[in-house]
């Protein structure tokens, strides 16, 4: 599975109702740190089959952003069933990762 683009269109669908944990990465273009992560994530969204990896550009989508206090990037939250379970700021090794998906698996 690749990444999903989440956006205030699908976010209700593929976060708030979905059955399975939902990693998002809270990110931006011009951030270093972002840029670092962006692999690591691209690796988990096509690794893991039963978690939906996604990412929300805080420049174009502020209101997502906001509406989890974000306030920091990169800032890695984890969802399950709708609702927000892990929440981390700055850069996450693969390993990293993967210790808090299978903490809420």
């Amino acid at each position: 599975m690749s990444e999903v683009n989440l956006t205030s269109k699908n976010y209700s669908e593929e976060v708030e109702k979905s059955t399975i944990p939902v990693l998002i990465d809270f990110w931006a273009t011009w951030c270093g740190p972002c840029m670092m992560e962006a692999p690591v994530i691209e690796e988990l969204a096509n690794e893991l089959d039963d978690v939906t990896v996604g990412k929300i550009n805080v420049d174009t989508e502020s209101d997502l952003a906001i509406m989890y206090g974000v306030m920091s990037i990169p800032t890695i939250m984890l969802f399950k069933n709708g609702e927000c379970v892990y929440t981390g700021v700055g850069y996450r090794s693969k390993e990293e990762l993967l210790e808090i998906v299978e903490k809420y698996r």
